[in-house]
């Protein structure tokens, strides 16, 4: 059985402060990290992205890439993609513009994103979505954003952002449990206590914050996660929020 340290990436957004891609590679490798999720402005230049990965022995099975990208070529954004190993795409977020609509434009995304994710399976990846808070509106019939944009795309996969449920209003812990069955992957990332930790928006490193994580440990290992990626949107040391990702993902068991 494998360790949940064994399965832990860490979000490339989080690490975009340090300039070059080089040296957040550097960085995160020298650290102990094996594994990358890569983000959509990397994609410009993909071979460095390559090079860099090969030299330092990382890998990224999975990519955040944008809707735009996707809705102009998702056939050949899945081969760049499978080109860099990359084994499953999530979507992050509506572009600017379409992000707070109500249950039609939801639906609608949904619909799209299941045509998307033919073209995406066809080249022999998974596809699927990453939440913010906006998926937390509710529709008429109380039903939340995502539940809609679900119920349009069967095949859909998901990475839960556990701290963006809460900043929704949602239950981290009841939303893992009640979308089991799409859950591939969650976002690490933690919030600060009210007040504290303002230059960083209100994130706080992993296992720093006020999230239960022993209660999400254990929601994260019955639906069967495989994947744990480290994030935080806006850290004021990179270097001490992955080092402290690592950490707190290291103590579980």
């Amino acid at each position: 059985m494998t360790k949940p340290i064994d399965r832990l990436s860490i979000q490339l957004y989080s690490a975009r402060s340090i300039t070059p891609l080089e040296a957040q590679i550097a960085l995160l490798s020298s650290l102990g990290y094996t594994m990358v999720e890569p983000w959509g402005g990397l994609f410009n230049d993909p071979e460095t992205l390559k090079r860099l990965l090969d030299v330092h022995g990382m890998t990224a099975p999975s990519a955040h890439v944008g809707l735009d990208r996707l809705r102009g070529d998702a056939v050949n954004t899945a081969r760049m993609c499978k080109g860099l190993g990359i084994e499953t795409i999530f979507a992050p977020a509506p572009p600017l513009g379409e992000r707070e609509g109500g249950e039609k434009e939801w639906r609608g995304i949904g619909r799209e994103l299941a045509d998307i994710g033919k073209a995406v399976a066809d080249e022999g990846l998974k596809f699927g979505w990453h939440n913010h808070h906006w998926e937390y509106g509710r529709s008429g019939s109380g039903k939340t954003y995502l539940e809609c944009l679900f119920e349009e795309a069967p095949d859909l996969v998901w990475e839960a952002d556990l701290a963006w449920i809460v900043r929704g209003g949602g239950d981290p812990v009841a939303e893992i449990k009640k979308h089991a069955q799409r859950l591939v992957a969650c976002h690490i990332k933690d919030l600060a206590p009210s007040g504290q930790c303002v230059d960083e928006d209100g994130w706080a490193d992993p296992g720093h914050g006020i999230m239960d994580w022993p209660a999400l440990r254990a929601a994260m290992t019955e639906a069967r996660v495989s994947l744990f990626v480290a994030e935080h949107d806006k850290p004021n040391d990179v270097a001490r929020f992955a080092r402290r990702a690592l950490e707190t993902v290291t103590a579980w068991t």
